[in-house]
Order: structure tokens, then C-alpha cells, then sequence
């Protein structure tokens, strides 16, 4: 039996399962697991383990998890973001195309094609799926992060007129835009100059429905929304009815769903944004080493619901505490450790929003029980945890 239990959901990568040392049992039946390993499946109706410290979704989406119940836990979310992003860019390239080609119908036509006199056929019915060249047409953006900023890029490098809108865009993301992206402050300039339209925000109760039918009513006459993010960020319902208008010639979308689906203004593909290979791979390795370096050394990265903090082992046994960002808590934790006789060789703390989590180097070689008591009464903790000299 490994030193650490993870539990898998869906069929991960094994490019990624592989990244996982001896000192792991992983299984889609690991008993009392330490983390769980995840894509796509729905554990919002699962039961979680209370031995679970941290959970990590191979992908960046976190909607099929309960992130908050989690948090309140204590139990540390992680995602991959931008693991998945060229996979995803290279299909919102191919949905403009779709479109703007009307590849689709005109594939459709040629399967249907009699094997007589096919040529002739052809020829009568090429007509009707004339498109538009996108080079020239002006592609609106909206959020610029991984995925977005690349999106940009590319667009830029088709001969299109690039409008982005990302008002908390990342420096590091700002820094690799292309300086032909015309960044804009306001969305609805955005919506009312563009030819074609991606999204590429995440799902919060802030962007559902961000595109309500007040919004889609500016897009000009003629102009295609791309949706590979999530289906909610859409009003699909005022959607349909511009699209039965004539107001807007073509929605592209990742997720198929009733309101949607069957549409003949609408192009479905069935969530195809992170299936390639390569990104399945990218995704599976980054979260393996993720929550490895959790499970082993208590750091974080590129988690959804604590802030990134690590700390190089130096040696000494660490101690590390999920809490809430209130005011006195480092006071206090210092207090009870060093009340103890306890060295704090070295300490990192930072938050995010309502939660903290801190780091501590103490140099003992055991943490006396009574310490370990006054912790975990303090009624802001959320996780504590004690480990060892590194291996």
C-alpha cells in the first residue's frame, strides 16, 4: 500500500498517473484517499471522504465541484489553467471557420451528392454555402486569459481586426498579447463593432447570462457568437430568438443542450475544447505534480479556492494551516508555537478573499500535543496539518 491514497474519477491520462511516485496507491478504488483525482465527473452528489485533503480536476473548469462545501473543509481545490489552452484556441479558430464557410450544411450537402452526374450537382448547389473570408472581419474577445490571449494572437496572424475586454486580465497574460490587440474598456463597444464574438470567462454569478438579450442586441446584423467556455454565460433563450430574427447569422458552440441543439443557425459540437490528446496529457501532469507537492510538502499552486504559497524544504518539520484571512490569526499561531519553546525558522502566509493558508518551519521533532490542541480550538482554522522531515 502507497504512503498516499488517491482516488481517480474518469479516465485520466496515463502520461499523468505515471508522474506519480512509488510512495502512491492510485486507483479509481483507493479506500480513505488523501486526494482525489478527477475531469469531468459530477461530485456534487458524491460523497467526499473526510481523510481528502485536496482534490485536482485535470482541466480548468471547476463546475463539477463543490468547491465551497470544500473549502469550508479546509480541503484545497487545484486545476490546470492553460494546460488545455492551444487545444482549445485551435477549435474556436476552427469554429470561425465553420461559420463563416458554412462547412457544416455543405458537408451535409456533399455526403447527400447522387454518384451520377455528380460533378453537374455539385456545381448547381455550391451556391448557396458561399461564405465570408474572416481575414479583414473584426473578432471580439472577451476575457484574455490562457486561452483568450491566444485566441487574440491568432486572429491577429489571420489579417483580423482584434477587440479585447478583460478588465482583470492577468500581467502575465497582458504581457504576451499581441500588441495589434486593441484592448477595450467597455463590453458593449466590443459587442457592437465585431463580425464574430468568443467567450472566454469563467462561470460565476457575476458572468452568467453576461450575454443577456440586452447585450445580444448590439452585436451588429450578421455577426457570429462563438461559445467554448460555458453554456451559461449565455442568455440562450434571447439567443434563439436573435438568431430566429435574422439579427445574428450563427452561434458555434461547445455544449449541446435542448434549448440549442437542433438549431439550424446553431454549430454543436459534443465538449470536444480539451479532447485532444496532447491536452489530456498537459492537464493530467500538471495535477499530478500539484497535488503531490501538496500531499508531500503542504504547497500550493494554482488552486481556486486558497492562494498560491510555497515554501523550499529546508530540512525541518513543517506545519501548515487552511484558515480564514480575520484579523489576529498569525498572531495567535505564532503565539501558541513559540509559547512552546517552538523555533520558527521560516514562515509564509497570504489570502484570498475570506481564506488564508500559512505556511510554518519549526524547528522540533515533535509538535507537543497540547500545542496541537490550542490550534485546532482556534475557531478560524479550516485544516491543520503536521508533516514531517522531507524524504
Amino acid at each position: 500500500m502507497g504512503k498516499f491514497q488517491v482516488r481517480t474519477y474518469d479516465a485520466i491520462s496515463p502520461v499523468g498517473l505515471r508522474r506519480f511516485s512509488s510512495d502512491y496507491a492510485v486507483a479509481p478504488d483507493a479506500e480513505q484517499p488523501d486526494a482525489i483525482m478527477l475531469r469531468s465527473f459530477n461530485l456534487h452528489n458524491e460523497p467526499i471522504d473526510e481523510t481528502v485533503l485536496a482534490i485536482g480536476r485535470a482541466g480548468a473548469g471547476v463546475n463539477n465541484i463543490p468547491v465551497d462545501d470544500l473549502t469550508g473543509r479546509g480541503v484545497v481545490v487545484f486545476n490546470a489553467p492553460g494546460a488545455n489552452a492551444n487545444s482549445v484556441k485551435e477549435l474556436v479558430v476552427a469554429g470561425m471557420l465553420l461559420a463563416a464557410r458554412n462547412l457544416p450544411a455543405a458537408l451535409a450537402y456533399a455526403k447527400a451528392l447522387p454518384p451520377e452526374d455528380m460533378k453537374k450537382a455539385v456545381e448547381r448547389g455550391k451556391k448557396q454555402f458561399a461564405g465570408h473570408e474572416i481575414g479583414g472581419g473584426t473578432l471580439g474577445v472577451i476575457g484574455l486569459g490562457a486561452i483568450g490571449y491566444r485566441v487574440a494572437n491568432t486572429a491577429v496572424d489571420l489579417g483580423m481586426r482584434v477587440l479585447g475586454y478583460d478588465p482583470g486580465v492577468k500581467e502575465q497574460h497582458a504581457s504576451e498579447l499581441s500588441a495589434q490587440v486593441h484592448r477595450v474598456n467597455n463590453l458593449e463597444r466590443l459587442l457592437a463593432e465585431s463580425d464574430f464574438v468568443t467567450l472566454h470567462v469563467p462561470l460565476t454569478e457575476s458572468t452568467r447570462e453576461l450575454l443577456d438579450e440586452r447585450r445580444l442586441a448590439l452585436m451588429p446584423s450578421g455577426a457570429v457568437l462563438l461559445n467554448f467556455a460555458r453554456d451559461e454565460l449565455v442568455d440562450e433563450r434571447a439567443l434563439v430568438a436573435a438568431l430566429d430574427a435574422g439579427q445574428l447569422r450563427g452561434y458555434v458552440t461547445d455544449f449541446p443542450n435542448p434549448t440549442v441543439y437542433a438549431h439550424d443557425k446553431v454549430i454543436v459540437l459534443p465538449h470536444l475544447g480539451a479532447s485532444t490528446s496532447s491536452a489530456e496529457d498537459n492537464c493530467a501532469v500538471m495535477v499530478a505534480d500539484e497535488l503531490q507537492d501538496f500531499l508531500e510538502n503542504g504547497n500550493i499552486r494554482y488552486s481556486v479556492n486558497f492562494p498560491a504559497v510555497s515554501l523550499p524544504r529546508r530540512g525541518f518539520r513543517r506545519l501548515t494551516l487552511a484558515h480564514k484571512n480575520t484579523p489576529g490569526v498569525i498572531a495567535e499561531i505564532a503565539r501558541v508555537v513559540s509559547g512552546a519553546g517552538i523555533n520558527v525558522v521560516e514562515m509564509i502566509n497570504d489570502c484570498r478573499g475570506d481564506n488564508a493558508y500559512s505556511i510554518m518551519e519549526l524547528e522540533a521533532d515533535e509538535l507537543p500535543a497540547a500545542v496541537i490542541e490550542q490550534l485546532e480550538r482556534m475557531p478560524q482554522l479550516l485544516r491543520l496539518r503536521i508533516l514531517g522531515e522531507p524524504s
